[in-house]
């Protein structure tokens, strides 16, 4: 019987090379959709500022069928809870992939993202708690900093050139797939009300009749398309939050390949549909969502005021610190040890980044407070400080250890083209 220790497991290795080239593509898309996302924020905010009625007319502006089901919506509805349906889609997509080949089918490997994203999700909550705990706080918004947006930071990425090596990439990635998953489950349980069980109930009949189809290897876009909508609109109307019924389609879709079957169903939709949500989708709802005030008595509000502050501190230091805090302990009891190319550093710089929380916590910031139009938006404002400064300081640390990451980028491209030869 030996008494050697335990072999220590690589963490953030070189991946295989079809794991990178499926990576590669996926955040392809996502890394224009982030600037895209990037400009639709910019616009958000000038034409807020500059034309605040017409942009609060556009938003106000209904549309849609006067039904049983209440679809006549404003545009900004429809894009909160329409357009994000698609991105929650995708993100189930994601989920579910990872689930059966990616990083968490294996529950070793996927010990450390799972505990970083949950983390990351717990110390954002607990600082926002904490600002929030005496006279004039507001609980009710703990979760809008605990959500993280991989197209803003990858459009971040892509602004200051940083070569992140794909390991880093596809760690950030899972994070936020995880986060996601962790995200929607905190909308559907936490900002959900009046529940209508016949609605629930129908829509959930409608997901069962999705997976059968789809069991059945019965194909066709004609068939899925209509149910999709269908399920979506009883969705939103049972008071379950519509996004909802994008990620359960999402986890429903096949990732495994038939015989004969170049690409499972899943990866083929995700092909088709990622660049519509991070394309369109992601950058419509920022531009209805991100248009706030940025005078400097609203941006003193949100360095001054209970709610705001939460957000932003909970952005900039609950996520850095429940990120790189959890990932470190979890190396530490897993015997998890770091791929010596590179350093616990570079993941502090990859957790300040997951501190955008763009997309989903402004979501978040318009549930949380539906009835509060101010502290919303002064909430939404913090959001988007919140975002700039873990931008500015992740690029700076990022930008720091480029020449290593550039280095490593191209070690990776060689490798593939000799593998291609």
């Amino acid at each position: 019987m030996s008494d050697s220790p335990t072999p220590r497991r690589p963490f953030l290795g070189r991946l295989p090379l079809p794991e990178r080239k499926f990576l590669a593509d996926a955040l392809r898309a996502e890394t224009v959709g982030g600037i895209l996302l990037l400009g639709a924020a910019v616009v958000a905010l000038v034409w807020a500022n500059a034309w605040p009625a017409g942009y609060q007319s556009v938003l106000d502006t209904t549309v849609g069928p006067s039904s049983p089901l209440h679809l006549d919506l404003s545009l900004d509805a429809w894009a909160k809870d329409g357009l994000l349906a698609v991105f929650f889609f995708v993100a189930g997509i994601e989920l579910k992939r990872e689930l059966v080949a990616g990083e968490l089918r294996d529950p070793r490997a996927a010990a450390l993202p799972v505990v970083a994203a949950v983390c990351g999700v717990a110390v954002p909550a607990a600082v926002y708690a904490v600002v929030n705990s005496g006279p004039g706080g507001h609980l009710a918004g703990w979760a809008i900093p605990t959500a993280t947006d991989i197209a803003f930071a990858l459009g971040v990425l892509a602004v200051v050139g940083s070569h992140l090596p794909s390991a880093l990439r596809a760690f950030l990635l899972t994070l936020a797939v995880v986060d996601d998953l962790i995200a929607i489950l905190i909308i559907a349980i936490f900002y959900s009300t009046g529940i209508k069980l016949w609605a629930l109930g129908l829509s959930l009949l409608g997901l069962v009749l999705f997976y059968a189809l789809h069991r059945m290897r019965v194909r066709g876009w004609y068939l899925y398309v209509p149910l999709a909508v269908v399920v979506w609109a009883l969705m939103h109307e049972s008071g379950i939050h519509a996004t909802v019924a994008g990620v359960a389609m999402g986890l429903l879709l096949r990732c495994t390949k038939d015989p004969g079957e170049e690409h499972s169903p899943a990866e083929h939709i995700e092909h088709l549909v990622r660049p519509f949500s991070a394309g369109f989708c992601v950058p419509v709802f920022a531009l209805f969502a991100a248009g706030v005030s940025v005078s400097p008595r609203a941006l003193g509000e949100v360095f001054t005021q209970a709610s705001p502050l939460g957000v932003v501190l909970g952005l900039v230091v609950g996520k850095c610190l429940g990120i790189f805090g959890g990932t470190w302990l979890a190396a530490r009891f897993t015997r998890a040890e770091l791929n010596p190319e590179l350093e616990w550093g570079d993941l502090f710089a990859v957790s300040v980044l997951a501190g955008i929380g763009f997309t989903v916590s402004l979501l978040i910031a318009e549930l949380a407070f539906a009835d509060d139009h101010g502290l919303s938006e002064r909430d939404k404002a913090a959001v988007l400080a919140g975002s700039v400064i873990c931008a500015v300081v992740a690029s700076v640390l990022l930008r720091l250890r480029n020449r290593k990451y550039r280095q490593l980028y191209e070690a990776e491209l060689a490798e593939e083209r000799a593998a291609a030869v």
